[in-house]
C-alpha cells in the first residue's frame, strides 16, 4: 500500500502527510530531485512564511490585549497585575525570538500593527466587559515601545 502511495506523491500528500514529509526529506537528502512532489513542496515552503506571519499577528494581538487590560481594567488590577505582566513579558519575548529568526518579518509586523491593536482592543473589551470607550481606539504607544521589554503603560 505504502509503495503504491509513494508512486503517486499527490496521493501520498493527501492521504498521509507525515509520510509525505519523511519521504520528501529523504529525497532531498539523497538529491533525488526528479522524484520530488514539487507542487506540494513549494506550497508547504510558502506556508511556512504564512504560519510565521499568523503567529506574529496572534502574539501581537495578545500583547496589545494584555497591555490594555493592565492599563485600563482598574477593578482587576490588583488581582491580575502579576499575571498580566508575565503574559506581556512572554508575548514580547516570543515576538522578539521570531524576529531574531526572521528579521525580514519586522516590516510585516509594522504594517499590521494597527489591525492587531484593534483586534486586541476588542478582546480586552470582551474579556473585561467594560465600555468600549474605556480603551483608546488608537494604539496606546508606538510599536517599538509596545515591544520594549522594559516598558509598561
Amino acid at each position: 500500500m505504502v509503495a503504491q502511495l509513494i508512486k503517486n506523491k499527490t496521493s501520498l500528500y493527501d492521504t498521509d502527510y507525515n509520510l509525505w514529509v519523511l519521504e520528501t526529506v529523504k529525497q532531498l537528502q539523497n538529491r533525488d530531485l526528479d522524484s520530488l512532489d514539487w507542487e506540494n513542496l513549494i506550497e508547504e515552503v510558502l506556508d511556512l512564511s504564512r504560519r510565521d506571519k499568523k503567529k506574529l499577528q496572534s502574539l501581537l494581538i495578545k500583547l496589545c490585549e494584555h497591555l490594555l487590560k493592565l492599563k485600563y481594567w482598574h477593578s482587576e488590577y490588583q488581582y491580575n497585575k502579576g499575571h498580566w505582566e508575565a503574559e506581556i513579558r512572554n508575548f514580547r519575548q516570543l515576538i522578539n525570538l521570531e524576529l531574531e529568526d526572521s528579521p525580514s518579518l519586522k516590516p510585516y509586523l509594522v504594517e499590521n500593527f494597527y489591525t492587531c491593536y484593534k483586534k486586541g482592543r476588542l478582546i480586552a473589551i470582551d474579556r473585561s466587559q467594560l465600555q468600549a470607550t474605556t480603551f483608546p481606539e488608537e494604539p496606546i504607544a508606538p510599536l517599538e515601545q509596545i515591544l520594549d521589554e522594559n516598558w509598561l503603560p
